[in-house]
Formats: C-alpha cells, sequence, structure tokens
C-alpha cells in the first residue's frame, strides 16, 4: 500500500489520547505510513486548539503533500472556520493527489469545498471512531477503506430494511413504485453529495450550499430525535433542494431515545412522511453515519443508483482515485 496519510484535529479536542495511539497503530498495521500534525492533541475550551491554530493545521494538511488526510475525530468547531479556509488551494491539493476524508462535522468544509470549487473528497471514517476502538474496525468499513487506498472501489451496495404501508395512506400518496417488491428503477449520473443532515442544513442560504439539481444526495446524524430529523428534512423540503434531486439516501441515525409522548411517532415515521411529500425516491438503509459499520463514499462524483426490490447498487465506475 505505502500511502501516506496526514491526520489533523480540525474539529474537536481528542480526549482519548489512547484510543488515537491505537488508530495509527492499526493504519501502521496496513501498510500506510502515518504522519499525525503537531496540533492533533491541542486542546481549547472544547476544541483541538483555538481558531487560528487549527486553521494552521489545515493549512499544512494542505501543503503537506500527503497521499490521504483524515481527520483524529469530529465534534463541532469547522462551521466557525469557513470563511477563512482557502479552498481553492485545498482544491489544487486535491487536483494534485491529496484526498480529504471524513464526515459529521466534516460534512461542512466537503459541501463548502464542493460548492465553491466543485472539488471531490470521500465520506468515510476517522482515526478515533473508525480505527481506535479497542476491538478494532468493523471489516466491511475496513474492506471498504483497503478497496479505496488501492483504487479499486467502484461502487457499494445494501439492502433496504422491509417497509410497511401505513395505516390510512393509500398506494399513490406512499409513492409505492420506489419502495419494496414495486421498487425498479436505475438513475444515471446523480451528484453524489450530502453528509451529516444537521451541519447541512446549517449552510442553506450561505455561499458554502452546493447547488446541486439531479444529485443522489445521502443523509445520516447522531443523538438527533425522529421528530428533529423530520423537522430538518422539512428545512430542505421547503427550501427546494429534495425535490431537484434524482434521490434522497437516507443513511443511519443513530444514538436517539424514543420516549412515551412519541405514542408510535418514529425515524420511519418520519422517512414516510418525506415520501408522501416527494416525487423522487426516498431510499433508506444506507450503511453510513455514526455507527461501526459504513461504506466510503465519494463525495462530488457522479454515481448511478440501482434499485430492484430491496436491492440497492451506488456505482461510480472506476473513474474515482
Amino acid at each position: 500500500m505505502n500511502s501516506h496519510l496526514y491526520v489533523i484535529s480540525p474539529s474537536g479536542a481528542v480526549r482519548d489520547k489512547a484510543a488515537l495511539k491505537r488508530g495509527v497503530r492499526y493504519l501502521e498495521g496496513l501498510g500506510l505510513q502515518v504522519e499525525v500534525d503537531s496540533g492533533a492533541l491541542s486542546s481549547h475550551m472544547r476544541f483541538a486548539g483555538d481558531d487560528a491554530s487549527r486553521l494552521a493545521a489545515l493549512d499544512r494538511a494542505i501543503v503537506c503533500g500527503a497521499d490521504w488526510v483524515m481527520l483524529s475525530r469530529g465534534g463541532y468547531g469547522l462551521t466557525r472556520l469557513l470563511q477563512q479556509i482557502p479552498f481553492k488551494r485545498m482544491a489544487k491539493a486535491v487536483a494534485r493527489g491529496t484526498q480529504f476524508m471524513g464526515f459529521s462535522d466534516f460534512t461542512s468544509v466537503q459541501m463548502a469545498l464542493l460548492a465553491q470549487t466543485g472539488a471531490c473528497t470521500w465520506a468515510g471514517p476517522s482515526v478515533v471512531e473508525g480505527f481506535g476502538t479497542v476491538d478494532g474496525p468493523d471489516d466491511v468499513m475496513e474492506s471498504c477503506f483497503i478497496d479505496v487506498l488501492n483504487h479499486r472501489f467502484e461502487g457499494t451496495g445494501w439492502l433496504q430494511p422491509l417497509e410497511k404501508l401505513p395505516s390510512g395512506m393509500r398506494h399513490e400518496q406512499f409513492h409505492t413504485k420506489w419502495l419494496g417488491a414495486d421498487a425498479a428503477f436505475d438513475l444515471k449520473d446523480g451528484l453524489v453529495w450530502g453528509g451529516n443532515l444537521s451541519v447541512l442544513c446549517s449552510l442553506v442560504g450561505t455561499p458554502y450550499f452546493p447547488r446541486v439539481e439531479g444529485g443522489i444526495l445521502f443523509l445520516e446524524d447522531v443523538g438527533e430525535h425522529p421528530y428533529r430529523v423530520e423537522r430538518l428534512l422539512t428545512q430542505l423540503l421547503h427550501a427546494g433542494v429534495l425535490a431537484k434531486q434524482q434521490a434522497i439516501v437516507m443513511g443511519q441515525f443513530s444514538d436517539y431515545r424514543l420516549t412515551p409522548h412519541d405514542r408510535g411517532y418514529n425515524l420511519k415515521t418520519a422517512t414516510n412522511w418525506l415520501r408522501s411529500q416527494l416525487k423522487v425516491p426516498v431510499v433508506s438503509g444506507l450503511p453510513f453515519g455514526h455507527v461501526p459499520r459504513k461504506v466510503l463514499l465519494p463525495v462530488g462524483r457522479l454515481a448511478d443508483l440501482v434499485v430492484q426490490g430491496r436491492e440497492v447498487l451506488l456505482l461510480w465506475g472506476d473513474d474515482v482515485e
């Protein structure tokens, strides 16, 4: 493999230093030359250093010449830096061969880079949550990661969860042609974009929100009750973003708690409500988000989305480097 991987901490402070060390050792065991940024373990309030030092870490990553730049961890901190990040220089680094990988809070940089320059990145794990766990990484995630590093990852697939028609809702309202055994479609050349739903919504109306039409929008989040997820989706719906896409792909929404007050309202309820509001397909079950088992996704690349019943394929071919 022998790729050079540079690790930075542009968001939250790394509290679990042992996990970072485990992650670095694991990545080195895969044959990677891992270089940890000098400020990766800095701390300022909840952040991995003050704004200036975290911007400096991003700048070092841009000029380091590594094959890959990966975040140590997520956490809040990047949206407050967007006005000062040199996206054109970052895009030039991508053109020279440096690939940036991350998710969660890094969604803000990925979307801003896409909006400002059109440059592509990878949605994928961070060092601590992906590779620094005591039990090691999930085997599917690791396999996808290795395939990406070796430039042989041309697509991914998954099964949608079983769906039931909501009580009292007519089939034409529910768009059953997009669901279950009746689903069969092949969408061509959709721009893959999206990421963390909360972060994405925080960019609406700013210069850092990509104006994508005919795209394949993937979404995930953590710690958000389904009604909050629905409220965020409603913002994108009312802003006209969702109707302009070829498809909405729902990833994993994890670490929330339902209460007796919900009385049956859950994430499926929110997803089905969204389906009732749109004429474009809403595909579910994408293994991506704040969960151990996640695939990697090429943000800013064109892909085909193929659905046959519950089986889903997202294919972007062999042009992704």
